[in-house]
C-alpha cells in the first residue's frame, strides 16, 4: 500500500508501507506536482489523482509508477475529487462546475453547473446513481447520475464546506464549520447533530454507525451516529488535522491521519473495544504542511478499503453501466467559449515517478 499526501508546498509526497515488517513506511517518491498548493486527493485501484490551486488535475498511474497527464478543465482551485469504482471520476471546483470523467479513456462525459458559488464538496451513493454536493451558495444539491440532472435542492442556512455518505448510503452527514448534521436518506430530515468547540476540517466513517472527526486541533474524535455520544478521543498530532482515512485490512481497521505538523500516523482501531484510544502503527515527517490524504491500495494484496463505494455484483458490471448515459468525446459547458475547452484535453506526459532522493535533486536543479 502506498501513503500520498499533499501539502501547501506543492509536493505530492508517497510513502511504501509494509505491514509485514511491522507497518514501516518508507519514502517512495516525491513530486513536484502542481504550481500551487495542493487541495485534494482521490485514489482507485489503478489511479492516484490530485487537484491543485492551479485549476488542474494530475493523473498517476500507480500500477506503472507513472505521472499520466492532466486534466485542465477547470477554471478556479478544484475542491473535491471522488472514484466511484475503476470506471469514473468526480471532480469539482470553485468554478462551480461538477465534471464526471471516464477513467477508461480520460474522458469528459459530462459537465454540471452544480452550484452559483464554488462547489465545496461532493460525496457519490455507493449504489452510483446518486451523487450530493454542497457549495458557496447556501445550497445542498442532489444530482441524478444516471440522468446527469438535479434531482433536489435543500437551502441551508450558512455555507457547508463537507458532505459525506455512510458506507450503508442510508445516511450522510452535512458540516458547516463546526456543526454536523446527520441525515436520513428516506426522509432528508435531520435525526442528529454533533458539535465541536473548533471548525471540523475532516469527517470519515470508521462503520456505518462509527464517525472520525478531526478538526483545528490536536484530537481525533469518535461519535456513535445515532447517538451522536463521544465513544473515544486521543491526541493524534502536536497541530490541526488537516484529513483522515480508513481501510480494513485482513479484519483490522487502520485510521490514517494527516496533520499540518507534517507527520502521517497510521493507527489500529479495535472496533470492540472502541471506547480505548487506538495503538500507533507507525509514523513519518514529511516537514511539510500537509492539506490532503489518501491510501492506495495494491488490489493484488488482501486489502480492503473500509470507506470504498462497496463493490457489489452491480459494481462488476459497470462498464456497462455507466453513471450517466449521454457521453461526449470531449468536455462541453455551458458557456459560449466551447473551442477553447474542446483543446483542454488530458495530456499525456509519460514521466516516471522517481525515487525520493533523486527526485529532490531534480526539483533543486531545476529550481536553479
Amino acid at each position: 500500500m502506498e501513503l500520498v499526501s499533499g501539502c501547501y508546498e506543492q509536493v505530492l509526497f508517497g510513502f511504501a508501507v509494509r505491514p509485514a515488517e511491522n507497518w514501516t513506511a518508507v519514502p517512495d517518491f516525491t513530486h513536484h506536482a502542481h504550481t500551487a498548493s495542493l487541495s485534494a486527493v482521490a485514489v482507485n485501484n489503478r489511479y492516484v489523482v490530485t487537484g491543485s490551486r492551479d485549476e488542474t488535475i494530475q493523473i498517476y498511474d500507480m500500477k506503472k509508477k507513472i505521472e499520466y497527464g492532466a486534466l485542465l478543465q477547470h477554471n478556479g482551485t478544484v475542491t473535491c475529487l471522488e472514484f466511484y469504482g475503476n470506471a469514473h471520476l468526480l471532480s469539482g471546483a470553485e468554478d462551480g462546475l461538477i465534471y464526471i470523467w471516464n477513467t477508461k479513456k480520460w474522458e469528459c462525459l459530462k459537465s454540471i453547473k452544480a452550484h452559483k458559488g464554488h462547489v465545496t464538496s461532493l460525496s457519490i451513493h455507493p449504489s452510483g446513481k446518486l451523487a450530493l454536493s454542497v457549495g458557496t451558495d447556501k445550497t445542498l444539491r442532489t444530482w441524478n447520475l444516471v440522468e446527469g440532472r438535479s434531482a433536489f435542492i435543500k437551502n441551508l442556512k450558512q455555507n457547508a464546506h463537507i458532505i459525506k455518505w455512510s458506507p450503508s448510503g442510508e445516511k450522510y452527514v452535512v458540516v458547516i464549520s463546526n456543526k454536523m448534521d446527520i441525515y436520513k436518506l428516506d426522509t432528508a430530515s435531520i435525526i442528529g447533530t454533533i458539535s465541536t468547540e473548533k471548525r471540523i476540517s475532516s469527517v470519515r466513517f470508521i462503520t456505518d454507525s462509527v464517525l472520525a472527526i478531526a478538526g483545528d486541533d490536536e484530537v481525533v474524535r469518535l461519535y456513535n451516529c445515532e447517538s451522536q455520544k463521544c465513544l473515544c478521543e486521543f491526541k493524534a498530532h502536536e497541530n490541526r488535522i488537516k484529513d483522515i482515512y480508513s481501510f480494513e485490512r485482513e479484519g483490522q481497521q487502520v485510521m490514517v491521519t494527516a496533520s499540518s505538523d507534517g507527520y502521517i500516523k497510521m493507527w489500529s482501531l479495535n472496533l470492540n473495544k472502541i471506547q480505548d484510544a487506538p495503538s500507533l502503527l507507525c509514523e513519518v515527517n514529511t516537514k511539510a504542511r500537509l492539506t490532503c490524504l489518501a491510501v492506495w491500495l495494491d488490489t493484488a494484496s488482501e486489502t480492503k478499503e473500509n470507506s470504498d463505494k462497496a463493490e457489489t455484483s452491480s459494481c462488476a458490471n459497470e462498464d456497462e453501466q455507466p453513471l450517466i448515459t449521454r457521453k461526449r468525446k470531449v468536455c462541453w459547458t455551458d458557456t459560449s467559449d466551447k473551442s477553447t475547452k474542446v483543446e483542454k484535453h488530458v495530456m499525456p506526459k509519460k514521466q516516471k515517478l522517481g525515487g525520493a532522493q533523486q527526485k529532490k535533486k531534480k526539483n533543486l536543479q531545476s529550481r536553479t
